[in-house]
């Protein structure tokens, strides 16, 4: 396990959180290798992503708030278009 954390809540729940104040990040179909260098919290607003890492298969989708530890070395596998709003070093 490489101590990714998924909640899934409704988008008044995440905002609650503040994500009308994070970045926003979009990506259509495609694949590709990323590394975390810090640690990443994300709320999906649309689109179907699959996580690889290298312990596990992660299906990502909207309606779910995500952390990435930071040193997450995986690929990225954007299947639906993807939006997301994201912040760094957020705990959930």
């Amino acid at each position: 396990m490489d101590d990714i954390k998924i909640k899934h809540m409704t988008v008044e729940e995440a905002k609650e959180l503040g994500i009308d104040n994070w970045s926003i990040w979009e990506c259509e179909p495609s694949v590709f290798e990323w590394y975390y260098d810090e640690s990443e919290t994300f709320y999906v607003l649309e689109g179907y992503v699959v996580v690889i890492t290298s312990t596990e298969r992660i299906h990502i989708e909207k309606n779910m708030l995500v952390t990435f530890p930071k040193d997450l070395k995986c690929t990225w596998e954007v299947r639906k278009p993807i939006k997301k709003a994201y912040t760094f070093n957020f705990e959930i």
